[in-house]
């Protein structure tokens, strides 16, 4: 069963770009609704064997949650806060202390917020009619994520793979999709092989910087220029296979999956966003210079009187504001077409479902109420992103 994709970039474009404009002038309350009718896009384009996911999030439940979230965390920061600030001083008469523990007493909200946000999402997509599932498990994930990055951290990311992997299983274990739960198989040295690449580039790095150091020849500077390309390509590389391994070692029931993402078509999605954006960037300050030249030209900038200001000064403010907001907006639309929406497709289209004869076997679950939906990942702002 192939997966098709029929999302488009002349649609998402302006559908991102609408909605950013919403957002700006609703003050932000508009974000709740504009990811909503983006992700319902988003699934709705990818289609396994002709039958779209659905997204059914409601946004008046993200306003709630998020609302019930913000009380909790200023409660939580205000007082944690406080008492750290408070230890910080008396004894070592400042705060760096406070920050430094502070940031560590996040930690934890932000893996629990993370993994809370994934389930609302699993919730609230559907397909051929049935739901998808993540069983409850947030405080587990967190301190299990909490290890698991103090090991890649102290092994200055050569764990990587290893950690990604035991985060992937905790999480596929406990999904769903209708009645049957996944699977996530493979050994704790899967994704070594996918990091690779890295290894080498960052290796090469290190030779370059070694040997520059030790015989001061700027020559051994020009292997740089190698390193560098190297280690895009082994991120890239990373993305593709390690998505690879681990799709293909997942089971839902006697469903298996099959994926062959590319590196360059990774690295070319990437490139040719990056390159439209700047194009389309260099416009946007074009024009807002010609306007900023135009209107300086009838001000002198030295001699300005903020009690005084007359109405071709005065336009430079919201004149400033609007390009600068203009400026996310450009960036969030266009990241979404050129970007976002070409990933989505590659992801979709290299992914195939093998032994689909049972399908029409699995049953329906129940519904899975939220409190709080994706609120304590909106007020955090991490992992609630498309």
């Amino acid at each position: 069963m192939k997966i098709a994709y029929s999302g488009e970039k002349g649609p998402v474009f302006w559908l991102a770009l609408r909605t950013s404009i919403l957002t700006v002038l609703t003050l932000g309350i508009y974000r709740f609704w504009a990811k909503t009718r983006l992700r319902r896009y988003y699934w709705s384009a990818i289609r396994p064997g002709g039958s779209p996911l659905e997204y059914v999030g409601d946004p008046l439940e993200k306003l709630l949650g998020f609302l019930v979230a913000v009380v909790f965390m200023a409660f939580y920061i205000g007082i944690v806060n406080l008492i750290l600030m408070y230890f910080s001083f008396a004894l070592f008469n400042a705060n760096f202390a406070a920050y430094g523990l502070s940031f560590l007493g996040l930690t934890p909200i932000i893996f629990f917020a993370q993994y809370r946000a994934r389930r609302y999402i699993l919730a609230r997509t559907r397909w051929r009619g049935i739901r998808f599932g993540l069983e409850p498990g947030a405080w587990g994930y967190s301190w299990r994520a909490m290890l698991h990055w103090a090991l890649a951290i102290c092994t200055l990311g050569l764990t990587w793979p290893l950690t990604t992997l035991w985060l992937e299983k905790y999480r596929v274990s406990r999904t769903f999709y209708g009645d049957q739960g996944f699977v996530q198989g493979g050994s704790k040295w899967m994704l070594f092989g996918a990091m690779r690449h890295v290894y080498y580039g960052l290796g090469l790095t290190l030779i370059a910087t070694a040997m520059t150091g030790l015989y001061e020849n700027p020559a051994w500077l020009m292997v740089y220029l190698l390193s560098l390309p190297w280690l895009i390509y082994g991120w890239a590389y990373w993305r593709a296979e390690s998505f690879k391994r681990m799709t293909e070692a997942k089971e839902v029931g006697e469903l298996r999956f099959t994926a062959k993402p590319r590196p360059w078509r990774i690295i070319g999605i990437y490139a040719l966003g990056g390159l439209m954006m700047n194009i389309a960037m260099s416009g946007v300050f074009m024009v807002a210079f010609i306007l900023v030249a135009v209107v300086a030209g009838t001000v002198d900038l030295d001699t300005i009187d903020l009690e005084t200001l007359d109405p071709a000064t005065t336009a430079l403010i919201p004149g400033a504001l609007l390009v600068y907001f203009l400026l996310i907006i450009l960036t969030r639309a266009m990241t979404h077409a050129w970007i976002t929406l070409p990933l989505a497709e590659h992801f979709s289209e290299v992914t195939e479902l093998t032994n689909t004869q049972n399908i029409a076997q699995i049953k329906q679950r129940d519904r899975d109420e939220f409190a709080e939906a994706e609120g304590f990942a909106e007020a955090l702002d991490v992992g609630a992103a498309i």
